[in-house]
């Protein structure tokens, strides 16, 4: 990042903050419920009036903030990026739990370098993301494919935390993205088209609704079952045949008991074409360990790659050996996956 995008995002950091600061005092809330209003108003134009609060001085000191931006001239990428920093706020104030805090920007642009090479012979590309929180993952890579690929690139994230939503419909917006937000339990019926590409940071934890989790092959076969395997079941029935799924999941996933059911659905609708382990540095415990996984649906003239790429990245401090690790993935995606 150059030293300019550096002052622009410190600058529009500052806004948010500011901003955000102000409504949570005046309005006595949180500080991510005063980002969301604060981002409401920053959109609109207006300074949002109710019941007497904020009242004409707060008003005009967010007049002022506000005014200090052109929002229809702000890089994506500053708007992403001075979001984040918000929310990394909000989460530290708020004590936001760690299945709604956001994917790193070095694994983000991780995956989105593993995508670069997937979808760059599409004109156009709909991406997926079934649990899109504030949408940082799913931007970062929009973002980067458009940089790399110059393709039209859309999106659909879906998610069932109204908050999380709005951060992520004030993100799009702001960035100008093409990004359709729906409000829902990914796990229902999808109302949607079949997606170029799914990517995702998927929930790690239990789904408490048995009887629906049925419906999936991958459902535990007593007590509640894993929402993470469910979500890889529920993702890669929406991405065409062919088509990529990735996807950050534990790097336990498929040494656990109730591996066997995610491995019986897995041999009868996608190829597991790679599993690489992320720095074991980046983690506070072996258990938090988590690990990119790049899934290909089955469909006509799609098969195993002969060499699956199973790795572990050496740490991102490690410059060098971090380099010659990502060439060797991309080496492996245009000789071994892409020249089937």
């Amino acid at each position: 990042m150059t030293i300019l995008a550096i002052k622009e995002t410190e600058a529009f950091f500052k806004v948010l903050d500011e901003s955000s600061e102000l409504l949570k005092e005046a309005l006595s809330t949180s500080y991510l419920d005063a980002f969301i209003e604060s981002g409401d108003n920053l959109i609109d134009g207006h300074v949002q009036v109710e019941d007497g609060r904020p009242d004409d001085k707060v008003v005009q000191q967010l007049r002022g903030l506000y005014d200090s931006v052109d929002r229809h001239r702000l890089n994506p990428e500053t708007v992403r990026q001075g979001i984040q920093l918000a929310m990394l706020k909000a989460m530290r104030e708020d004590d936001i739990q760690s299945n709604h805090q956001m994917t790193p920007d070095s694994i983000g642009m991780v995956m989105g370098y593993l995508v670069i090479r997937l979808v760059e012979k599409l004109n156009q590309l709909t991406i997926l993301d079934p649990a899109v929180g504030t949408a940082n993952l799913l931007t970062t890579i929009m973002n980067q494919l458009k940089d790399a690929t110059h393709e039209n690139v859309a999106a659909i994230g879906i998610d069932n935390d109204e908050s999380l939503l709005s951060v992520a419909d004030i993100s799009t917006t702001l960035q100008q993205a093409s990004v359709t937000l729906m409000h829902q339990d990914a796990l229902g019926e999808l109302q949607i088209p079949e997606a170029d590409l799914v990517v995702s940071d998927l929930p790690i934890g239990y789904y408490p609704l048995d009887e629906k989790a049925k419906a999936f092959k991958t459902h535990a076969q007593s007590g509640h079952s894993y929402v993470h395997h469910l979500l890889l079941e529920q993702a890669m029935r929406y991405v065409k045949p062919g088509g990529y799924g990735v996807f950050l999941v534990p790097s336990q996933l498929f040494s656990t008991p109730e591996s066997k059911g995610l491995l019986s659905w897995l041999q009868d609708t996608a190829y597991l074409q790679g599993l690489l382990a992320l720095p074991k540095d980046l983690f506070t415990a072996k258990q938090a360990a988590k690990s990119i996984l790049l899934l290909q649906r089955h469909g006509e003239g799609v098969s195993q790659a002969d060499k699956v790429m199973i790795g572990e990245f050496p740490s991102f401090k490690d410059q060098t050996a971090f380099s010659k690790f990502i060439a060797e993935i991309v080496d492996w995606e245009l000789n071994d996956l892409l020249k089937r």
